[in-house]
């Protein structure tokens, strides 16, 4: 059964019922009027005409608007309960008319274009508290998916599709691009110049150590006192050494490093032994057994990181990325370019979906109203509808009496 006693239900059927009262009243004032008037000369036959006109009218519209719905006084005259009836058929060209109509990929892109979806997304994310409620909102869900990738799934998708498609992938052409993109931008240096004052303040903090290795590498037939000597100068100038590459940013060792790696890069992405030389020494470290479980253990870490941080209300993680997504709804607010290209993406997006799912998306009408028994969903679509049907049998009446009128003038004036 349909439920018909909601509030907007309910209004419906009250406006309904005063439309009937309305178009039903004319149909009785035109019948009294022309009881009224029977047999009367003079003006009296315009009048009668005229009602009698718009009963004929009135009778004409409320049977053909009945007929819809019900057999017009329950009888069953053919071509009436036409809804009840043909529900199906009904049911399928409203399903067609709303695919054909509303759901073409055309009317989607306009309707979207119209409604500026990306501009909206932008000035509500550019919003700190918008943007903290979304964090807030996706924090736990975020922490419930990262607890529930346990090590084996992990394991599994390491070992099952992660290491196999390194394998069948050749990485060496994307390495040696992303290490020349690193050399072209001297993205390398700081991890240099790290590495040059650490091996500097080594030296310096390890005087015997250094002393003693190179103690062990004299030869045996040389003097005592000749090796100490040797020794000292070499510890020295080898600190001074240090110290020059760890101080001077363009000092040759350095230079020399840049070539290498730039050589390296290029040898990386076009020579054939030194990629395939590459392509060995990774087809050996993902077949090392401890590959899978290494990876494991460090996914198993840092996903106890990302929850901890994710639990936390004031914390790093969700800080920056509540004001990374403030920033981005500000980016596209302010970035044209940016609008229209997310406009055109979730069109796309729109259109893809809908070429897809809108038979699905149509046949809820079709499926809603088989569902319905033939009384119901004639109730169901008069309710909705019936109200402006009864214009359709007032203006017959007061059409009706005008047409008459009109007639029982000219034969009077012929």
């Amino acid at each position: 059964m349909i439920d018909l006693s909601t509030t907007d239900d309910l209004a419906r059927r009250d406006s309904l019922r005063r439309m009937r009262l309305t178009a039903t009243g004319l149909l009785v004032l035109a019948a009294i009027v022309y009881l009224l008037t029977h047999g009367r000369g003079g003006g009296w036959g315009y009048l009668h005409a005229a009602a009698e006109a718009g009963m004929v009218g009135a009778i004409a519209d409320w049977f053909a608007v009945t007929a819809l719905f019900r057999h017009p006084l329950g009888i069953p005259v053919p071509h009436t309960a036409i809804i009840p009836r043909r529900k199906q058929e009904l049911a399928r060209g409203l399903e067609q008319f709303v695919a054909g109509n509303f759901l073409t990929p055309r009317t989607i892109r306009e309707r979207y274009a119209a409604a500026q979806v990306a501009r909206r997304v932008g000035d509500w994310l550019a919003r700190p508290e918008h943007s903290d409620r979304v964090v807030a909102d996706a924090a736990p869900m975020l922490r419930r998916v990262l607890e529930r990738i346990g090590a084996e799934d992990m394991l599994g998708f390491v070992e099952q599709t992660l290491l196999p498609r390194m394998r069948e992938e050749p990485l060496s052409p994307m390495a040696g691009h992303l290490l020349q993109a690193v050399v072209e931008d001297r993205a390398h240096r700081g991890l240099v110049d790290l590495g040059a004052k650490e091996l500097h303040t080594w030296l310096a903090g390890h005087r015997h150590e250094v002393l003693a290795i190179l103690h062990s590498r004299a030869p045996w037939w040389s003097p005592q006192w000749l090796d100490e000597r040797v020794v000292a100068r070499v510890y020295v100038e080898l600190l001074a050494w240090s110290a020059e590459v760890a101080g001077d940013p363009e000092h040759r060792v350095r230079l020399a490093l840049d070539s290498y790696l730039a050589q390296l890069a290029d040898d990386l992405q076009h020579d054939e032994a030194t990629m395939a030389r590459a392509e060995a020494l990774k087809v050996r470290i993902l077949d090392h057994p401890q590959v899978g479980g290494t990876a494991v253990a460090l996914w198993e870490a840092v996903k106890v990181v990302l929850v901890e941080a994710l639990d936390d209300p004031e914390g790093h993680l969700r800080r920056r990325l509540s004001e990374e997504l403030a920033a981005f709804g500000a980016r596209i607010g302010a970035d044209a370019q940016l609008r229209d290209r997310l406009d055109t993406w979730g069109a796309d997006a729109a259109t893809a979906l809908m070429e897809r799912y809108g038979a699905e998306l149509t046949s809820v009408i079709s499926s809603t109203i088989d569902r319905w028994d033939g009384k119901e969903a004639a109730e169901r679509i008069e309710l909705h509808v019936g109200r402006d049907l009864q214009f359709i049998r007032i203006n017959g009446t007061v059409v009706g009496a005008l047409v008459g009128l009109l007639l029982h003038t000219m034969s009077q004036v012929l």
